[in-house]
């Protein structure tokens, strides 16, 4: 067996217990840091960053600005950073520039689109640093990273969760033949606070905040669907990234709010057939604002009819064996959601034209393909 990964993980585990996070620049060698690009889609100014500073400084960062692109957004100095608005979607994809969402926080796709790093950590900015019970402040990104570095189990539940992390281990009964685990291509992490709710449970709970901080990491187990959040979240660019789109979505389109739940479905069934694996749980960031649960049920209204139909299919979908990649694996997918959801309306019909577009456009910028190398490619650091 492989342990390459498994030994990396735990010695990042194990130096992270040693360096407590704190306001000061971060000391030492930040882990890929030049292998890992953060995304942050956006409106307003970066205000937050000054508390991601610590952690986030090191890294490049790649901002799509939505809405008016003549308003100025202002990034706090000492930042490496990007900036893309809608009229640089337009001069950079042409046409192909209908398949990024505008008015919603799909657009960050285009971040994932345009970096050339491995790895992408993506997050809101309404999103701050959480505290872990003791006190100590969490750094998000490292904790991703460990996840990303070490392998997934989905084919077989160990009930001590991630047995890579530190302190534990696969329990008795485990296959031997199913330790080495998979390789893990999604992050997905939590958040603390403002929990991340339909717009019908905020209304009923407009008090309840999230409070419990669960101290684990899991895989989501083959053939178990999964709904993907977007304000915390990690992945493989170079095995994953092409199917990473958000969809259609917000200004111009009958629903919003299931953008980052859309690619979740749409990742985890490529992922099963694949044989990739998908982590969730740690880390926690602390989600600070909550939404309009009004504009929310607006955005909602026909995704809360449409899911009812829309899960059932993601369960019941079949990728052939010839689907080898993950751009394969998209374009098959997208053939069969114009087949059968776009019978549902004709949304999912104009869906499936932007999934292909997406793929197209996605090639174009990345000419040697991430897909087209999925489980041989390198990292091209900027």
């Amino acid at each position: 067996m492989d342990w390459t990964l498994r030994r990396r993980g735990r010695e990042m585990t194990a130096a992270a217990g040693k360096d407590s996070p704190s306001p000061s620049p971060v000391r030492g060698t930040p882990l890929l840091k030049d292998e890992l690009d953060i995304v942050i889609p956006t409106i307003r100014n970066l205000d937050f960053l000054e508390m991601w500073r610590p952690f986030f400084q090191p890294y490049h960062l790649i901002v799509v600005q939505d809405g008016d692109p003549s308003k100025t957004i202002r990034v706090p100095e000492g930042f490496d950073y990007e900036l893309y608005n809608r009229n640089d979607i337009k001069r950079i994809l042409g046409p192909k520039a209908a398949c990024i969402s505008f008015k919603d926080s799909a657009c960050r796709c285009f971040g994932y689109m345009v970096s050339k790093k491995k790895y992408i950590y993506t997050i809101d900015d309404d999103c701050f640093v959480a505290k872990d019970p003791s006190g100590k402040e969490i750094n998000a990104l490292e904790q991703h990273i460990s996840n990303l570095l070490t392998p997934s189990t989905p084919y077989f539940f160990n009930t001590l969760y991630d047995p890579y992390r530190e302190g534990t281990d696969f329990v008795r009964g485990y296959p031997f033949s199913l330790r080495e685990g998979t390789p893990t291509v999604v992050s997905h992490g939590l958040w603390l606070n403002i929990p991340d709710y339909d717009a019908a449970t905020q209304l009923v709970k407009p008090r309840e905040r999230n409070t419990r901080y669960v101290d684990a990491v899991l895989t989501i187990p083959r053939g178990s669907l999964f709904p993907m959040c977007g304000m915390n979240l990690a992945f493989d660019r170079e095995l994953i990234g092409c199917a990473m789109y958000f969809g259609l979505m917000g200004d111009g389109q009958p629903i919003g709010r299931y953008d980052d739940m859309w690619a979740g479905w749409c990742i985890k069934v490529i992922c099963d057939h694949l044989r990739l694996g998908v982590k969730t749980g740690l880390p926690y960031i602390w989600h600070s604002k909550a939404s309009n649960p009004f504009a929310n049920l607006k955005k909602e209204y026909k995704g809360i009819f449409w899911q009812e139909e829309l899960i059932p299919f993601f369960q019941t979908v079949v990728l052939p064996k010839d689907c080898t990649t993950v751009q394969k694996c998209y374009i098959e997918l997208s053939k069969q959601v114009r087949e059968k959801l776009g019978k549902i309306d004709p949304y999912f019909t104009k869906l499936a034209d932007a999934m292909v577009t997406w793929i197209e456009a996605w090639d174009e910028l990345n000419p040697s393909g991430t897909a087209a190398q999925m489980l041989n490619g390198s990292s091209n650091g900027k």
